[in-house]
């Protein structure tokens, strides 16, 4: 019974041991972990560590918060900022030579602007503008010339 005894702490006394070495790996891991961790830092309390990086993830977050407003703004201005543009150049009169008339169309995003033209006679050159919303002249009829700028700049949409 004695040696049955022995065999069975011999046994137990070996679990034991394999037991402790688990542990003391797992722990030294961990320590290990730990240390790399805060390694960077001032030596602080891991729980104020987290609480520095959880401080910071906030900042960013208020940052990008900031960010996204200053882009949708940007992009509610951009709509009436110029983006599509249309020119003709044409020869209005038969008795001169060249195509040096020409009709620009600048328009926002909602086809709103102005459409220039430009009349190069013998006598000089004459200038005309004419306002456009939503695609149409408001104050003026478009001729076929600035009918056709102005569908030359509504093809960028």
């Amino acid at each position: 019974m004695s040696e049955q005894f022995g065999i069975v702490s011999i046994i137990f006394f070996l679990l034991l041991v394999i037991w402790l070495a688990g542990v003391t790996y797992f722990l030294f891991q961990i320590t290990h972990h730990y240390n790399s961790l805060v390694r960077l830092t001032d030596r602080r309390t891991l729980s104020s560590m987290l609480d520095k990086l959880i401080s910071q993830a906030k900042g960013n977050q208020d940052g990008f918060i900031q960010l996204e407003q200053r882009v949708r703004e940007q992009e509610r201005k951009s709509q009436f900022q110029i983006q599509k543009i249309g020119l003709l150049r044409y020869n209005p009169f038969a008795d001169t030579g060249g195509e040096q008339s020409f009709v620009v169309s600048l328009l926002d995003q909602n086809n709103s602007g102005i459409i220039l033209t430009s009349l190069q006679g013998r006598s000089g050159t004459r200038w005309y503008a004419k306002l456009i919303k939503k695609g149409k002249g408001i104050e003026f009829d478009l001729s076929k010339d600035e009918e056709e700028a102005l569908k030359k700049a509504k093809q960028l949409s």
